[in-house]
């Protein structure tokens, strides 16, 4: 049976934090969470581009609960800060979705040193899913949804030089950063299990959707995209599913049905063998501890 939002019922009461929300599969997230009567908060680098979201947002239901806040996940201060502050504003939270990201734009470091791609789509996210861990913990119901890719298959985590100092692929620095978030997610929900809280982490990817990601791509690839790409609407839809769908349990993976995944109606999708490595996955999870300098207390 095709999931679509409205079997999702109504989510009055309850609050999302949606990152990168001004603009295509964030906007479209947080457009359709407000429709089902949710709070949502704007979490973005710009807040003048989240405030024009907001606007637009209110234009189409007008009750709407809608708050902008700034967020730079490349800075890690940015991430403390926005988290400190929300902290103070709200005592709890329903939803997190970690859909904010670049993608395989030129080689550039973060204010902290990481490769921008790692720090925006997987870094950021780490730490601020740890320090906003205590406001999801005792909520039933709650969901941290992060966003990966279909580019997973073809990441390697590079734990000897996930900067890429040896030498940049951007392309390779993307598949990395999107099977970081892949296998964040998995190796979360196994850790949330093991401590007892109810808290799921899911993934959801949105197949090939047309969304200013493709910014850095080579002009020529622009043509193809017509026929492959699916609105930034139906991308946005594996990770609504993931964050409300009523089958939903920790550790799944959402993502188109059709064309090898790359468009289609949401559902449940597998992943490759190295997304599921959970010796790769803690790793990983030690090294981004250390990195972000986020502990997370379970």
């Amino acid at each position: 049976m095709r999931w679509t939002i409205n079997d999702s019922g109504s989510q009055a009461g309850r609050l999302a934090v949606v990152t990168g929300a001004n603009i295509g599969l964030g906007y479209e997230t947080a457009l359709a969470l407000a429709g089902r009567g949710c709070a949502v908060v704007l979490a973005c680098r710009n807040l003048d581009k989240a405030k024009a979201a907001s606007a637009r947002l209110r234009a189409q239901h007008s009750a709407a609960e809608i708050e902008c806040m700034e967020l730079d996940l490349t800075r890690l201060k940015s991430v403390h800060h926005f988290a400190t502050t929300f902290a103070k504003r709200y005592q709890s939270l329903d939803l997190l979705i970690n859909n904010a990201g670049i993608m395989m734009p030129p080689y550039a470091l973060s204010e902290d040193g990481f490769e921008s791609q790692l720090a925006a789509n997987h870094l950021g996210h780490f730490a601020m899913t740890g320090l906003m861990l205590p406001l999801l913990a005792n909520i039933p119901g709650s969901r941290i949804v992060s966003l990966s890719s279909l580019a997973h298959k073809w990441g390697e985590i590079r734990l000897d030089d996930p900067q890429f100092e040896k030498g940049y692929s951007r392309y390779a620095a993307y598949c990395q950063s999107k099977l970081a978030c892949l296998i964040f997610s998995y190796e979360l929900n196994r850790r949330l299990q093991a401590a007892g809280i109810k808290t799921l982490s899911v993934a959801a990817h949105p197949g090939v959707a047309a969304t200013n990601l493709a910014h850095y791509f080579p002009k020529f690839l622009s043509i193809f995209f017509p026929l492959v790409c699916q609105s930034a609407a139906d991308g946005a839809l594996p990770t609504l599913y993931a964050a409300l769908g009523s089958d939903i349990n920790g550790g799944d993976y959402c993502g188109p049905r059709s064309m090898g995944q790359m468009r289609g109606a949401p559902i449940k999708v597998g992943s490759n063998r190295r997304s599921r490595d959970e010796a790769t996955a803690k790793k990983l999870w030690r090294m981004s501890e250390q990195l972000s300098h986020v502990q997370y207390r379970f």
